[in-house]
């Protein structure tokens, strides 16, 4: 016997909060794809010049002796980018509190799984490009693009089971921590200690508004972040790392329990309804304008700025900002000896990492971890499932494109020779892991149905 839609179980709300997640990535996955194959045709069109000329205009702002004065290209490599990483901040820290990160069990799988994702690109990368120029780009094939990954698995529907689907957005989470920590770490050139010390200052601030103030309205944090965002980018620390921090600094915790929220929501409707009359409009009923008001401040309570501005934020990332960074970065020229220009140490080395190095890496952490008895594979799913999951794995574009320019920021020449060879390695793993979970893996339709339908009683 089913459950009526009235009275669902939690993981209801979990599994289908993670669908709409979902659904959001891979159109976004799409909008990325589409921009993508913009940018090629328009920088191998006859009107080139101008694609590359679009990306170098000066855009200035600020007033008085505080003017900011960057290309284009800057201001969405280093500006729009500090969205991106706050929202992915938003989403690790939501991942470590209620989500896919959050319980041990839960846990050892997918960070296994990133760990070794990461680990065997970058040796490879670093067996084929040591002692060279190009050895500072070993982060680049560590990188997986979640909206790409999870566009790809979206055409494939309900075929792959709902634990894979959860799987490669957790290890994809972990990837992002870990390509947080290598851009922090090591493609940070030199330090501005005072603008630094500002930065850490204003981010000192923003957690106490959190954790001793009670501050729960979303503009204080986001007026601060701003500042946070431009204290790091004068400091040498790229500024997109400041909007991970400050995404750490927001608050996860609501004002008001379910049990209140409840109460509020009937006293507010009892109110509503009892003054309704005839001839009347909300717009002259002060009565129903009140009970309105009361519903608008308990649902404010009852939520949280974390999943507010995380809401806020995803179209405007997954529609815009993605979209404009593909349509910027991803114009490179594709000479007719193409294949010859795939044949260098920093192309094979970013290529082999993210074919290879992505499969053999979250396949054998997946198959290692499960042998070992310390995690069991996601329901319904079989290691074939997750051999496709870390094809689509080696799909690293915006990561991997992000990274190369910060490796090679005085290397033109390498920066594009690392753009073909990580559009193609992503080509090919994309259609490699579609073709494993199509064809190879076994069919799971229906394990992604989320309804209350079909989880019995």
């Amino acid at each position: 016997m089913s459950r009526s839609r009235d009275n669902q179980l939690p993981i209801h709300y979990l599994l289908n909060s993670f669908d709409s997640f979902f659904k959001m990535e891979a159109a976004g996955g799409i909008a990325l794809m589409i921009c993508t194959i913009a940018a090629l045709v328009w920088a191998n069109s006859p009107w080139a010049e101008s694609y590359h000329a679009l990306w170098q205009t000066k855009i200035t702002v600020g007033f008085g002796s505080w003017v900011l004065s960057k290309a284009a290209i800057l201001w969405i490599n280093d500006g729009l980018m500090a969205i991106f990483f706050f929202l992915v901040g938003l989403e690790i820290k939501r991942e470590l509190l209620v989500g896919g990160l959050s319980t041990p069990s839960q846990t050892i799988m997918p960070v296994a799984a990133a760990i070794g994702g990461m680990a065997v690109p970058a040796l490879i990368f670093v067996s084929m490009n040591a002692g060279q120029e190009s050895a500072a780009g070993w982060g680049i094939p560590m990188a997986t693009d979640i909206a790409f990954a999870l566009g790809i698995m979206s055409l494939l529907g309900n075929r792959v089971p709902l634990g894979v689907k959860i799987f490669l957005t957790a290890v994809a989470i972990v990837d992002d921590i870990g390509a947080i920590l290598v851009i922090a770490i090591f493609y940070t050139t030199s330090l501005n200690l005072t603008a630094l010390s500002v930065g850490l200052a204003v981010l000192g601030l923003m957690a106490i508004l959190n954790l001793r103030w009670g501050i729960r309205h979303s503009i204080p944090y986001l007026v601060l972040g701003v500042i946070v965002w431009f204290a790091f980018l004068l400091s040498g620390i790229h500024a997109t790392i400041a909007g991970v921090l400050a995404a750490m600094t927001i608050p996860a915790g609501t004002r008001m329990n379910c049990s209140t929220f409840v109460e509020e929501l009937r006293h507010a409707a009892e109110v509503f309804e009892l003054a309704i009359t005839p001839g009347k409009t909300v717009l002259t009923n002060k009565e129903q304008q009140i009970a309105l008001h009361s519903l608008e401040h308990a649902y404010e309570a009852a939520t949280t700025p974390l999943q507010n501005i995380e809401h806020a934020l995803h179209p405007w990332v997954s529609f815009f900002i993605m979209p404009i960074f593909a349509l910027a970065n991803a114009g490179v020229a594709l000479e007719a000896d193409v294949l010859s220009e795939l044949l260098t140490p920093v192309s094979l080395g970013i290529f082999f990492g993210l074919v290879l190095g992505k499969q053999i890496g979250v396949t054998g952490a997946c198959w290692v971890v499960n042998k070992l008895g310390w995690a069991k594979f996601p329901d319904r799913t079989t290691l074939v499932h997750l051999w496709g999951a870390a094809c689509l794995a080696g799909v690293g574009f915006t990561m991997s494109i992000f990274i190369a320019n910060l490796a090679f920021a005085d290397a033109a020449r390498l920066v594009e020779l690392s753009k073909i060879a990580i559009l193609f390695a992503s080509l090919v793993s994309g259609v490699a892991g579609y073709v494993v979970l199509k064809y190879m893996a076994p069919d799971a339709s229906g394990a992604g149905e989320t309804t209350a339908e079909k989880i019995p009683e």
